[in-house]
């Protein structure tokens, strides 16, 4: 009689361990090839997306589809170094490897991206044709020591930040005047939307496509090329600074946001355990549950 019970909790138990199995690799394969959820953790989108900002991502389409021009992306960190080990390649590509970054496509295969200051502006021009970019952040951007620091010499972080405005009635970011960074005449350290970015390192070229970190650059996207730059274009490490992305590691398209919240935790529950009476006055309740384009 024990005997028979013993080998019928032995087959539960492998029984329980084959459903479990089964069930994360069909978690894993939904979110792999089906869908993805993502959350912004920097500013070089706003203010299309807010850092707090949690998006739904399409992940079928980018595997038969190419992305369009002013598809908003979420791709694998073009400067992460994979393993030369298969295994270890294959672990890092599909299971834990290289952060997510999210840009918007630009420049899509075969198309020529110019940019250039032109009367103190930069612009795009796409195959010869002037690019308008409704989407680029049109706010100048505020210094803002981060949380906890008391010195301006600390960390300091650019927001967006509307002028028209008081602090207290922001409509991306609740800002503190005391953490807001000032000169010596007292006024806030800001940087005009359309101040063009200037070369911040050595030209990186190939043929005679080129690129130096800067609103000037040219390039002549390959077959399985895309240009992806951020929409808040002050403050985003894009195209301009590791250059064309591979088609390859594109693997979401980011379709609808879910949920907009004012944090600096990347897990809910870790907001809500830090600031539990606060949290519900920093969601940004206008922001949720919107199609994003």
């Amino acid at each position: 009689m024990a005997n028979t019970t013993s080998r019928s909790n032995k087959s539960e138990f492998w029984a329980s361990v084959r459903e479990i199995t089964f069930l994360l690799f069909i978690v894993f394969i939904v979110r792999t090839i089906g869908f993805g959820l993502y959350q912004v953790p920097t500013g070089s989108m706003e203010t299309t997306m807010l850092v707090g900002d949690r998006f739904f991502a399409d992940k079928f389409t980018p595997l038969f589809t190419p992305m369009k021009r002013g598809n908003i992306v979420s791709f694998n960190d073009p400067t992460f170094a994979y393993s030369s080990n298969f295994f270890v390649n294959l672990f890092q590509s599909y299971v834990w490897g290289p952060s997510n970054w999210t840009k918007r496509v630009i420049g899509v295969p075969g198309d020529e991206v110019t940019g250039i200051i032109e009367h103190g502006k930069p612009v795009i021009y796409i195959n010869g044709n002037r690019l308008n970019e409704p989407y680029v952040n049109s706010y100048p951007l505020i210094s803002v020591l981060s949380e906890g620091s008391t010195q301006y010499n600390d960390k300091v972080r650019r927001k967006s930040y509307d002028p028209t405005r008081p602090l207290e009635q922001q409509p991306f970011y609740r800002m503190n005047a005391k953490s807001i960074c000032k000169n010596v005449d007292g006024q806030y350290f800001t940087i005009e939307p359309g101040t063009p970015m200037s070369s911040m390192s050595k030209r990186q070229s190939s043929g005679e496509s080129y690129w130096d970190k800067s609103d000037e650059f040219h390039v002549k996207l390959g077959k399985n090329q895309y240009w992806v730059m951020g929409d808040n274009r002050l403050a985003s490490y894009d195209s301009r600074s590791f250059g064309p992305l591979d088609a390859r590691l594109v693997h979401g398209k980011i379709i609808f946001r879910i949920f907009s919240v004012d944090t600096n935790y990347g897990f809910l529950l870790m907001d809500i355990i830090k600031n539990p009476l606060d949290f519900f006055k920093r969601v940004r309740w206008t922001r949720c549950l919107q199609v994003v384009s």
